[in-house]
């Protein structure tokens, strides 16, 4: 299995492959979708 955390999403960013790209895009989102959350 695949780390989640924000460092790996960011690092897969810079990969070729779309698949690859999308899964680290919804990582990031989500995180700071639920940063925005819990900030309220």
């Amino acid at each position: 299995m695949e780390k989640n955390d924000m460092a790996s999403a960011y690092r897969r960013l810079k990969s070729p492959s779309l698949k690859t790209r999308k899964r680290a895009m919804k990582i990031i989102r989500d995180a700071k979708r639920n940063a925005a959350n819990t900030k309220k």
